[in-house]
C-alpha cells in the first residue's frame, strides 16, 4: 500500500519501436489511456519467454475483453542481434500464433541492449509491466510471474472505472533503473543482463 508521503506512480515515457506485427497501425502509450495495458517484453530466442511470459501474455488476451485491457507485446534485444531479425520476429509470431500486437523495440548502442529496455530499466526477459487507465505504472515485474497474482492484480485495475487513486492500495511496484551490459544469463525461468548485484 502506498502512504500519503509517497510519490505518485511514474507514467511510462513511450516506447522506441521500429516495426510492428499483428496490428495495421503503430500503437503508442497515449493511444491505449482509458484502458489497463498489459505489455509484455521478450526476446524469441529466450527460453522463459516461449515457455511461460508469452502464453501468459496470451491466455491474458483471450481471458479479459480488448475493451478495457490491452496485451502489447514488445521485442527486446540485448543478445543475439544478428539473428533476431524482423522477418524472423514475423515466422515465430505465425508458427505459435501469438495475437496480440508486438512492437521490435528500436536497436541501441551496437551490440547493447535496445532502447526501450534501457529506458524502462527492464532486467531481462520475460518482463511485464501493467499500467493503469491514466498510463501509471502498477507493476515492473522481471521473471515468470503466477497467472493468479497477475489475473487478480489485472482484475482489481479493470473494476476501477477510472483507475485507482494514489493512495490506493493498487500501489505500483517498480524495480530500479539497472545499466545494462551486454553479457547475459539465460535460466528456464528467462534470460537477464548481467550488470552485477540486483
Amino acid at each position: 500500500m502506498t502512504r500519503p508521503t509517497d510519490p505518485p506512480p511514474p507514467v511510462l515515457p513511450d516506447w522506441v519501436v521500429s516495426a510492428w506485427l499483428n496490428t495495421p497501425a503503430p500503437i503508442t502509450l497515449d493511444s491505449l489511456r482509458g484502458r489497463v495495458v498489459l505489455l509484455h517484453t521478450f526476446q524469441m530466442l529466450c527460453p522463459g519467454c516461449v515457455a511461460y511470459g508469452l502464453p501468459q501474455a496470451e491466455r491474458v488476451c483471450q481471458a479479459f475483453p480488448a475493451s478495457e485491457l490491452a496485451v502489447v507485446g514488445l521485442h527486446t534485444v540485448f543478445e543475439h542481434h544478428a539473428v533476431m531479425t524482423v522477418e524472423a520476429l514475423r515466422a515465430f509470431i505465425h508458427e505459435y500464433r501469438w495475437s496480440f500486437p508486438i512492437g521490435v523495440d528500436a536497436p541501441g548502442t551496437p551490440g547493447g541492449p535496445s532502447r526501450t529496455m534501457t529506458r524502462y530499466g527492464l532486467r531481462g526477459t520475460p518482463s511485464s509491466l501493467v499500467l493503469d487507465r491514466q498510463g501509471r505504472v502498477r507493476l515492473h515485474h522481471f521473471g515468470r510471474m503466477d497467472d493468479l497474482v497477475l489475473g487478480a492484480l489485472l482484475g482489481r485495475l479493470i473494476s476501477i472505472p477510472d483507475g485507482p487513486e494514489d493512495g490506493d492500495e493498487t500501489s505500483a511496484v517498480h524495480a530500479p533503473h539497472v545499466a545494462c551490459s551486454e553479457a547475459t544469463v539465460c535460466e528456464t525461468a528467462g534470460c537477464r543482463t548481467e550488470a552485477g548485484a540486483w
